[in-house]
């Protein structure tokens, strides 16, 4: 059966952030090949007016927005109901003319939070995507998790992206049996092992130092900071090893003052925001992708890495362990900057074997991650049916 299915999130890219969630995009123009996928972005409004419109096209689903506007000193618990607000008052004449069969509400706070309210006044059933700082950091907070766990309790399913997110959710009241894993797939025709040197010389980098590689947004909490401090002592080791950090964000600065400061700077590179179908070259010219983040659920620059053969040094958070094996990288704690020092040292002085990282990331496929995701929010739409049948009856 053909749903019609609306997407609720902030996670997906507008054309003031074209570049953004990148996992999302992916999966939802797939999931648009079998049903009719309308995404709704929630943009906030700083970003909607204080950055310049970008050209901006999706395939297969219909993409629009609407501007998220809360009180910047207001508290962050209330964040969901003025993302509700803010939906409504932009949206609700819309809303209710669709006649969806079921939502898809990815990232559960506040997005999940305040859709799910929605979802049961319109009387439409709803799965809730969850990511994870949503539930590793958001539903910590005390004011935030009663309501991620309302709408976790009240969605017809819940997808996690890992195992222990799936166990988080769980642990707040879901009940197990509507908790599904879905590992991100990854793009077969971009991220393909493919020789270090004709990536290099592609992107002008040189044929015979070593290159360490970050990709992700440049702030704290993603761990950027921690490797540039790890990395005089990667330079002590390899005096030849340079650092590229692929990403923008709000650690920019930060990262060029730090740089300076360790005296590395000649060593260091922001390269900045790279389109999605071009990260294949840099992971392919790169001898080592570092993410040392603080929580996770699971990145998709992991397995894009590994797709390309290259070897990971990642911290033991989130789903991280779950997909990343002793033969693709080495774990480390999160905020072990000796740890991550030697880790970083040993990885780069030791042989991988490419074709088996290549092997293992081959199975994280979108087609099986659309296919169940699809079964998912068919079973969503049917629970409705069911009722309206029953109380036909």
């Amino acid at each position: 059966m053909r749903l019609k299915v609306l997407v609720l999130t902030n996670l997906f890219p507008s054309p003031w952030d074209p570049l953004r969630s990148p996992f999302n995009r992916q999966q939802f123009e797939r999931l648009g090949k079998h049903h009719d996928v309308d995404v709704i972005t929630a943009v906030d409004f700083r970003e909607r007016f204080g950055r310049k419109r970008a050209p901006f096209s999706v395939k297969n689903v219909n993409a629009e927005q609407f501007v998220f506007f809360y009180p910047p000193l207001l508290g962050r618990s209330l964040h969901a109901a003025c993302w509700l607000v803010s939906l409504l008052s932009q949206k609700l004449r819309r809303l209710r003319r669709a006649h969806y069969d079921c939502l898809l509400l990815s990232w559960g706070y506040p997005d999940a939070a305040a859709a799910s309210w929605l979802a049961r006044h319109l009387g439409i059933p709803y799965v809730v995507k969850v990511h994870g700082s949503d539930l590793n950091v958001k539903a910590e907070q005390a004011l935030i998790r009663p309501q991620i766990r309302h709408a976790l309790r009240g969605a017809q399913g819940v997808v996690a992206v890992s195992q222990a997110l799936a166990d988080k959710a769980v642990a707040m009241g879901v009940d197990p049996a509507r908790v599904h894993v879905l590992y991100n797939g990854v793009e077969p025709n971009l991220f393909t092992p493919g020789p270090l040197s004709d990536a290099r010389t592609k992107l002008a980098l040189p044929q015979d130092e070593r290159i360490l590689l970050y990709v992700g947004n440049l702030k704290d909490t993603k761990g950027c900071l921690d490797l540039l401090e790890a990395f005089p002592r990667v330079l002590a080791t390899h005096p030849d090893a340079n650092l590229l950090f692929v990403g923008s964000g709000p650690a920019r600065e930060a990262l060029l003052q730090r740089a300076a400061a360790l005296g590395c700077a000649a060593r260091v590179r922001l390269v900045g925001a790279v389109e999605h179908f071009a990260l294949g070259d840099w992971f392919r010219a790169a001898d080592l992708l570092c993410l040392p983040s603080h929580n996770e659920g699971v990145p998709n620059v992991v397995l894009e890495a590994m797709a390309c053969g290259t070897p990971v040094v990642a911290t033991r958070v989130g789903g991280i362990p779950e997909v990343l094996p002793e033969h693709a990288g080495i774990l480390v704690d999160a905020h072990d900057r000796i740890g991550l020092e030697g880790a970083l040292v040993d990885a780069l002085g030791k042989p991988w074997d490419s074709g088996r990282i290549a092997a293992h990331a081959s199975r994280f496929r979108w087609d099986e991650n659309i296919q169940q995701l699809g079964d998912i929010l068919q079973a969503a739409a049917m629970s409705r049916m069911g009722r309206v049948n029953y109380s036909a009856s």
